[in-house]
């Protein structure tokens, strides 16, 4: 029984180390990647909830849908004060660096 405990640890601390690892080349990635900047129109938004069982607290987190002429979609994750003043139908330039998020600057139309 010891020696299924003990590999069942390793097991979850590879997994653990495997999700830190990813982390970090994604924000390097990120981080290499050029600053980017199109116009797009905003088609979906949804939150996303974690933990919240038992002791633990719950995490949020939002995403929003941009598509861009010619039909291109990408969903990024952004911050609870940006999917706030975002709104489905809004138009204007999204700015990105890799999968990052910057800002969205919505064109008025009149």
């Amino acid at each position: 029984m010891g020696n299924r405990m003990e590999n069942l640890h390793f097991t979850v601390e590879g997994m653990k180390q495997m999700g830190i690892v990813k982390t970090i080349g994604a924000g390097l990635s990120n981080q290499a990647a050029e600053r980017v900047q199109r116009s797009c129109k905003v088609v979906d938004k949804r939150t996303r909830v974690r933990g919240g069982s038992g002791d633990f607290s719950a995490s949020t987190y939002y995403y929003i849908t941009f598509e861009f002429d010619g039909g291109e979609r990408m969903e990024l994750e952004v911050k609870d004060t940006d999917f706030g003043m975002i709104v489905i139908g809004d138009r204007g330039e999204l700015h990105y660096k890799g999968t990052r998020f910057l800002e969205f600057v919505r064109v008025m139309e009149a």
